[in-house]
């Protein structure tokens, strides 16, 4: 990673009117570890609230929002997603 690169950030937020199973949760981690395999990848949930954020490589924003579509709770509309180009300013050196 560089200064100018750009990498996407897709926010997750819970839909609280539907139910969660563990085998939804399963999916999505297994299918998000298929995203991770192919590209810069980190995720993770809040521990403070019920949503979380990834940040990763897409060609442009188009293909981050596609990814992004196919994950399984999304496409279950057990969360919804935001998806923002984020152009990296600053990088430490660790």
């Amino acid at each position: 990673m560089k200064k100018g690169d750009k990498l996407f950030v897709r926010i997750d937020y819970k839909n609280n009117e539907l139910e969660t199973t563990s085998q939804d949760f399963q999916d999505h981690v297994e299918y998000l570890k298929g995203v991770a395999a192919e590209r810069y990848f980190v995720g993770g949930g809040f521990n403070n609230a019920t949503s979380g954020m990834i940040i990763f490589e897409a060609k442009d924003l188009e293909d981050a929002k596609l990814i992004s579509q196919k994950d399984p709770i999304i496409e279950r509309n057990l969360y919804t997603t935001e998806v923002y180009e984020w152009e990296l300013l600053i990088l430490s050196d660790f």
